[in-house]
Formats: C-alpha cells, structure tokens, sequence
C-alpha cells in the first residue's frame, strides 16, 4: 500500500493540453475513481503516474518518493489496460506468472531449454507457480490455467489481466477502463468483484472510466475531470448530492439532472412564473437544478405550501420501466423537458396533455451561477446588513 501525490501534473501534445495543473492526493489504501468525459484526460494522468508518459511540469510521488524520473518497473505499480492486453500464445497460468517470470528469474533461466539446468530455477519456478494458484483460486481461475486468451470469455479474460497484475502485490494498481469491452451483465458482477478485492488486499486502487455507474458504486472517492482539470473530489454521496459546479451536477445521475433558468432577487428566486423560497447573495441571472427523483408529482393544479418549489406543465412522454415511471414534462420557459422520476401508481393515470404539478424540497434545490459556479445559501429572516457582518 502507498499514498500516490500528484502536484501541478500538466500535459501538452503539440498544441493541444490534456493536463491542466491537475493535482490530487490519493491515501493508502484509498479505492479513487477518475471519472469523466472521453478526452478529458484521465487516461493521460494514470499513464503518467505509471511512468507510460512524462509530465511537461508538475510531479509525481508515490509513498512520499518522487518518481519523475524512475522507469515504469521501478514505480512498483501495476497496470490493468482496457484492451486486457494477454499473450495469445501464452497460457493463463503462463499469463499470470509473467510478472514473476521476468523479475525473479534471471535471462539464463528463462531459457526454455537450458534454463531448467540453471541453480535454483525449479526452487524459483515452484514459488512463482504457487503464488500463480493463490491468485488464481482467488479470482476462480483455477480450471483455466491450462486454456489460452481465445478460449476464455472477455470476463475471464478481465480477470487474468487483473490476476496479472495482482501476482506482483504492487504498491499501486492502476486500471484504464478494465471493464468497457463487457457486456452488462458482466459488468455488473465484475464490479463486484473488483470492488471485494479491493476490500480484501487493503491496496491503493486508481481505476479511470467515463461509466457513472462504476465510479459511484465502486469508489471510495470520486475524482471528476472536465477538459483536463479535477473540478471536484468526495465521496459518490457527497458528490452526487453536493456538486460545487453544474457540470458535475450534470455529469452524474441518471436521466440528467434538471436545469431551469432562475433570477435571483431580495424576494427569493423567480423561476419560470413561480417563486421559489431560495434565497442566495447573487441578484440577477441563475440557474436551479432538480434531480429527477427529487420531484413529487401531482395531477392538475395542486395546491402547494410557502416552502416548497413548483412548476406546472403538461406530460408529454412517459417512460415505463417496470419499477419506476419517468414523467416527461413541458413547462413554458424551460429550455427542455423536465423529468420526475416516480414510483409507477403516481404515474397510473397520466397521459399525454394531463397538466402536472411538480414540487421539490426548497433545500433539495441546488442554485448555480451562470459561470456554473455553486451558489451558497443565506438565512431569509436576516436582514442583508447583518448577513455581511
């Protein structure tokens, strides 16, 4: 285990920058995830803590020890590719124990015939092979040792390419979206999987992906990138329900996130014909945004308390999946559909044209500024000169 400390990385390639000043501390045996956008430059940071690329400025540290100018192999970390990356012609026992293979044994032993003359390779072999089956047992490779890459599945091959990288017990593991050639189903138990491995070694995982889904159900902190910078790190809870930009606000959720244009005053917000009890320091221009399963949905025009947001509007499209609805809305104003998520008896009656009220929590709503920047709160009840002291 090691910490991994990244300060002021950036990255050009000819005109074009990928890294902008990026930097992040990552704990021992802290699970973070970088999640963002393709061409964000997530996989340029994790190729540069691997020593696969060379920051232009900025460093690296990996248990407190800069590596800047050390090879890959001395970082002691290991790196799962998205294209698994196995020797066809190898097996899998031979796959896994490459590693090993290239480390503890020296060129003459490696011979494949005068090597066995060597001293001590078949004490070295049979180590290498009983480290080999530990992995394998864990990760249920052991009746596959014997088959090659083309006669496993993309879910057994994932797994010797993270067997590969678990032989060596590095420091660091990195993963480059280990998981996007997998089809769903198997994604989804393969999350699990890593995610328990990850429980079980106690070991610093970077994993890079552009699927909300891994980032949020797998990390014990999410990093999101946008055009080459960390906009925001916390926990998937505290990201998802306290994002400090819209563009994460937007990044994360599914259906999107609901955006509605807002203007701020002494009175509170206006939004659309209808004031919400939000009050913030900003007067002017600004955007309120609503998760989908943060709306309650009523039929008609229902009538609704001093401290709640609405917006009435018209269904225009339902969307029926079993256990939950989601209610397409049109309200005059916005800029685009809103979406409710609901359970389906709130749904029932609806169709296409029935006007619909939704309603939020007034501290269920998130307030942007138009550069996307958060939006604190203040206190209603004080009065403007006390608030600035």
């Amino acid at each position: 285990m090691a910490t991994v400390s990244i300060a002021g990385v950036c990255k050009s390639f000819g005109a074009t920058r990928v890294l902008k000043s990026v930097s992040l501390d990552i704990e021992e045996g802290e699970f973070l995830t970088l999640v963002g956008a393709s061409g964000c430059g997530k996989t340029t940071l994790l190729r540069i803590i691997a020593g696969l690329d060379f920051a232009d400025a900025g460093s690296v540290a990996i248990a407190g020890e800069q590596v800047d100018d050390l090879a890959p192999k001395a970082r002691d970390v290991a790196m799962v590719f998205q294209s698994y990356a196995l020797y066809p012609y190898m097996t899998v026992s031979q796959n896994i124990a490459l590693p090993l293979t290239m480390r503890w044994l020296t060129w003459g032993q490696r011979l494949p015939l005068f090597g066995s003359w060597w001293p001590h390779t078949r004490a070295v072999r049979q180590r290498i092979a009983g480290e080999v089956e530990a992995v394998a047992a864990a990760l249920g490779l052991k009746p596959l040792l014997l088959r090659k890459p083309a006669n496993l599945s993309g879910g057994q091959r994932q797994r010797v390419a993270l067997g590969r990288a678990l032989v060596r017990r590095p420091r660091v593991f990195l993963m480059d979206e280990p998981l996007s050639n997998l089809d769903a189903k198997l994604r989804t138990q393969t999350r699990a999987e890593i995610a328990e491995l990850h429980r079980r070694l106690g070991a610093t995982f970077i994993y890079v992906t552009h699927d909300q889904v891994e980032a949020m159900t797998m990390s014990d902190r999410v990093a999101l990138m946008v055009d080459g910078g960390i906009l925001q790190v916390a926990t998937p809870q505290q990201i998802y329900d306290d994002p400090s930009d819209l563009r994460v606000a937007e990044f994360l959720g599914t259906p999107k996130i609901n955006v509605l244009p807002a203007f701020g005053g002494e009175n509170g917000l206006r939004v659309l014909a209808f004031h919400w009890p939000i009050f913030t320091e900003h007067d002017g221009e600004a955007q309120v945004a609503v998760r989908p399963e943060w709306w309650s949905l009523a039929p008609g025009l229902a009538p609704v308390d001093d401290a709640s947001c609405r917006v009435v509007g018209r269904v225009r499209h339902l969307e029926l999946l079993g256990a939950e609805t989601l209610v397409h809305v049109e309200a005059d104003g916005a800029t685009a559909h809103l979406v409710a998520k609901v359970v389906p008896s709130l749904a029932a009656g609806l169709h296409v044209g029935t006007t619909v009220t939704l309603c939020a929590p007034a501290e269920r709503v998130l307030v942007f500024a138009m550069n996307g920047k958060r939006l604190a709160r203040v206190l209603p009840e004080m009065p403007r000169e006390l608030q600035h002291g």
